[in-house]
């Protein structure tokens, strides 16, 4: 197994000094994104959403992968009661079989103005496998 860190330049820099992406080449050929957590600018919930989701369909272009390759999204919230703005956002960009999902209020991040952190998980398929219709991976023959 290899693991790869980096910061791919098509995407924003990262805040501090951390990997943006952290690629586990799998037996077989497929692979697994862990991204670290992303902030993004904005007035409200929904712009730094919107934020959000841009950095990270850009960090995943960067390997290969899109938005529909999560498989797993992890979201922090500095208040609860900005889930339904954030969700609304959400569904506009993860459009498929929704991702296994946790998200907790947390007191704050690290920047006093972000609203949100998002961080995810993201499969690969090894070069033989194909997308079924119903956004599952399935080897073929």
């Amino acid at each position: 197994m290899r693991v790869t860190l980096d910061n791919p330049a098509t995407a924003n820099r990262p805040l501090g000094p951390y990997s943006q992406v952290a690629r586990v080449e799998l037996p077989g050929g497929g692979a697994l994104l862990y991204l670290s957590g992303q902030i993004a600018d904005g007035e409200d919930i929904a712009a730094q959403s919107h934020g959000v989701f841009a950095t990270l369909a850009a960090l995943l272009d960067a390997h290969g992968a899109t938005l529909a390759d999560i498989i797993n999204i992890r979201t922090f919230l500095t208040d609860m009661d900005d889930l339904p703005g954030y969700a609304a956002v959400r569904r506009t960009y993860l459009t498929g079989t929704p991702p296994t999902s946790t998200t907790v209020a947390v007191p704050r991040l690290f920047r006093p103005e972000a609203l949100i952190e998002v961080d995810v998980v993201a499969a690969l398929p090894a070069p033989s496998a194909v997308r079924s219709s119903a956004d599952s991976w399935s080897a073929t023959p």
